[in-house]
């Protein structure tokens, strides 16, 4: 009868060791997902900045494009001007 009790608490002790063992893992694996979340969520505020700044970069490119284009208008317009009073003053 005492081997039989040594046995269960041997077994007992072993079930109580696995158990133990797999809530230390179940207790591992719910930190990291409490990591992986806050790094999910650090990264969802991180891609809102850079579409932020990608969008002020667009907008700014696109003014300085329309910027260019109205400057290219008026060179060419002032081209025009010079090229006419070239010609009048050309002309015998």
């Amino acid at each position: 009868m005492q081997d039989a009790d040594r046995h269960y608490s041997q077994l007992k002790k072993e079930q109580l060791g696995r158990e133990d063992d797999i809530l230390s893992s179940l207790l591992d694996s719910n930190e990291e997902l409490k990591n992986l979340a806050g790094f999910e969520a650090d990264l969802g505020i991180r891609r809102n900045e850079i579409l932020f700044k990608v969008q002020v970069q667009m907008e700014d490119t696109q003014n300085q494009l329309k910027q260019a284009e109205q400057l290219v208008d008026r060179l060419k317009k002032h081209l025009r001007e010079l090229e006419g009073l070239h010609r009048t003053l050309t002309k015998k």
